[in-house]
């Protein structure tokens, strides 16, 4: 990974982001590195502005997202990427099916595809509270089996992004 979003804004790398300080640390750098008070100055400054201005969104964006801001966190803890582990359990699957055929049989029925709605957004929060005790097992302990907590959090992000599918292509209709 090129680069440390957490370090970048200056907080501690682990899974739980207070909202409030993300948002302070960010908007504090953007100020000291933003373009329009680099306009005056030299060229390459201006340049080097907009390059770390373009970082430090980045960052923000990466970090306040929690999926987005635990797959950084899995890739700076060596974890498996989505590429290297793409399992997710048959039964999973099989449910995903299901709720899919469920979608689709919703049609244009309010209340079901609002059922649906807050079923898919259940489920994806508790994987992400799931992905979140599991990187606080990390973070606190000296685990002997930390690449198997690793695993453990590909399979759930890998879980969290078909749930992620499954309510983007709710809001699509």
């Amino acid at each position: 990974m090129s680069a440390d979003h957490f370090d970048r804004l200056g907080l501690p790398r682990r899974f739980a982001v207070d909202a409030a300080a993300l948002e302070r640390a960010y908007l504090a750098r953007s100020r000291a590195v933003h373009p329009d008070y680099h306009l005056a100055g030299p060229s390459a400054d201006l340049s080097a502005s907009l390059e770390l201005s373009a970082a430090l969104n980045e960052a923000y964006n990466t970090l306040r997202d929690p999926f987005a801001r635990a797959e950084h966190l899995l890739a700076l803890e060596g974890g498996p990427s989505a590429t290297e582990q793409k399992d997710v359990s048959p039964a999973f699957l099989v449910e995903v099916m299901d709720l899919r055929e469920r979608l689709e049989a919703a049609g244009d029925n309010a209340a079901e595809t609002d059922r649906l709605a807050n079923d898919f957004t259940a489920r994806y929060e508790a994987l992400l509270d799931t992905v979140g005790d599991l990187f606080h097992r990390i973070e606190t302990a000296d685990v002997p089996d930390r690449a198997n907590l690793l695993k453990q959090v590909r399979a759930t992000l890998n879980a969290a992004k078909y749930v992620r599918g499954l309510i983007r292509d709710l809001n699509s209709d």
